[in-house]
């Protein structure tokens, strides 16, 4: 047995609730017990065998585009609009542009224009108008 997967699996039961682990592969037998009570009978030779290539592995999926989230600068209250009753900044599914204005973090009475760092579309917007909003906390998502 290849010496890496081995150690995988010794990593895998002294990391879980399993207090013991065999494996039986072509190639022999493994037994890993927890703690390190081993008797004799838990020791297996390795029986000489013919051992077939491997399959290819199939190519990976490219990768998905990644998502970008604009997260909050400050605490404060999170609005979509310059004033009630007025057009969103944005909308899911609109191009936005870097630099743009996507949302409104009213802080200590001062209204701060939130920015998009980041040119794409709008996938997703994560916070209802009027809502308190923390530092760091997720606004949008843009793709």
């Amino acid at each position: 047995m290849d010496l890496r997967k081995l150690k995988t699996l010794i990593d895998l039961v002294s990391d879980s609730n399993v207090s013991e682990l065999e494996i039986t592969e072509a190639e022999g037998k493994v037994r890993i017990v927890k703690g390190g009570f081993a008797t004799p009978a838990q020791h297996y030779a390795p029986q000489p065998t013919m051992l077939a290539p491997a399959p290819l592995a199939e190519p990976a999926a490219p990768p998905a585009p990644a998502e970008h989230v604009v997260k909050s600068p400050m605490v404060g209250t999170f609005y979509r609009s310059a004033s009630p009753g007025a057009k969103a900044f944005v909308e899911v599914g609109d191009s936005i542009k870097a630099g743009e204005t996507i949302c409104i973090v009213e802080a200590m009475k001062i209204l701060n224009e939130i920015e998009a760092d980041k040119s794409g579309t709008v996938m997703k917007v994560l916070c209802e108008n009027g809502q308190a909003v923390e530092y760091g906390q997720p606004l949008f998502v843009i793709e």
